[in-house]
């Protein structure tokens, strides 16, 4: 199958109005630890919200119009819908250009990572927001396919990074070969490339090593990974691997990646002595700025910090404290989604 070349997915350095955040509540996985979790969402938006403007789904949106009553209202939106969970980025909708100038509302099939968490509710809202006018575009209904917003990245010029290990998943797309997958992902993409990393994971990781836990593409030709040279931990072999990987990976034209290495943050386990999937690279790029999380580990965050800057020399790096946010197994990228101004 050839790639459809009037189609294309933007980098997420590209210009975006506003992010799509799913707010915590009593009836979700949070409610063990919901008054510390709403605390870093709370964080989250006070750090989006001096760049651009806010969407917030929640099945009662009284609870967080309350909670942030001391910001700036006309930035944010409240949609009261039904949801199971916060994870915007897998069940966000994913958005294409077409011709350069119209925009396709991409709605993907998201079985929560495989049929391992129940989605029913967070997989309608994608419809329900252009059933109710917040988001506008050509809907392109894609739920004859799973795919979720943090297993993909894109240079926003045909080149897609994924892994294998997610994208060929048997509970997602069990049915389909990789050429398939490939191709599949070249029609609704227009992606001329697509590489993927064959190693890497995060222990924890519930996603089947989605890609922005792991490596990320950065303007000028530039790939953010993670890696670690302490060879007693779990995940160096596997890193190592992955990072010979990368080494050999090119460009659609056909030159190397400069290669930036975050570190891995030291481990942080829950109560029951399992660790959890903390990771520098879970990141949101926004227009002028980057939202990263950290993990109260002062040096390592600081050294995160200063190698983030030098990959994303034109933006402001904003830090967010997210230990919360890992005791469910995910961290700040997976729970926003940006959305294009077009859209809006």
């Amino acid at each position: 199958m050839n790639t459809n070349t009037s189609l294309r997915l933007p980098a997420e350095w590209e210009s975006h109005g506003a992010i799509l955040l799913s707010w915590p509540h009593k009836d979700s996985d949070w409610a063990y630890m919901l008054d510390e979790v709403t605390s870093c969402y709370i964080n989250i938006v006070e750090a989006i919200i001096q760049e651009t403007n806010i969407i917030i789904v929640a099945p009662d949106i009284s609870i967080p119009a309350k909670q942030l009553s001391h910001l700036e209202q006309s930035s944010i939106t409240y949609v009261q819908i039904d949801t199971n969970d916060t994870w915007a980025r897998d069940f966000g909708v994913i958005s294409t250009i077409k011709n350069n100038s119209r925009f396709i509302l991409n709605d993907f099939q998201f079985n929560g990572w495989g049929l391992k968490f129940a989605a029913n509710k967070d997989n309608l809202i994608t419809k329900e927001l252009i059933n109710k006018g917040i988001i506008k575009g050509i809907y392109n209904n894609c739920l004859g396919f799973t795919l979720e917003g943090g297993s993909i990245e894109s240079d926003g010029d045909g080149l897609i990074l994924t892994t294998s290990e997610c994208l060929l998943s048997p509970n997602r797309n069990g049915d389909l070969s990789k050429k398939e997958i490939e191709d599949y992902l070249k029609l609704q993409f227009g992606a001329k490339k697509i590489l993927w990393i064959d190693h890497g994971f995060l222990e924890g990781d519930d996603t089947d090593s989605h890609i922005d836990t792991l490596a990320r593409i950065a303007p000028n030709d530039t790939i953010v990974y993670v890696g670690t040279d302490d060879v007693s931990d779990i995940h160096y072999e596997a890193l190592q691997s992955m990072k010979q990987q990368l080494m050999q990976f090119t460009t659609i034209k056909g030159n190397q990646f400069n290669l930036v290495e975050l570190p891995l943050p030291d481990p942080i386990y829950d109560e029951d002595g399992l660790r959890l999937p903390a990771t520098y690279a879970n990141f949101l790029v926004m227009n002028k700025s980057i939202i990263m999380p950290i993990y109260n580990q002062p040096q390592k965050d600081l050294l995160a910090t200063q190698i983030m800057q030098i990959a994303f020399p034109k933006h402001k790096i904003i830090t967010v404290d997210c230990n919360a946010l890992i005791k469910q197994h995910g961290s700040l990228h997976c729970v926003t989604m940006q959305l294009p101004s077009e859209i809006l």
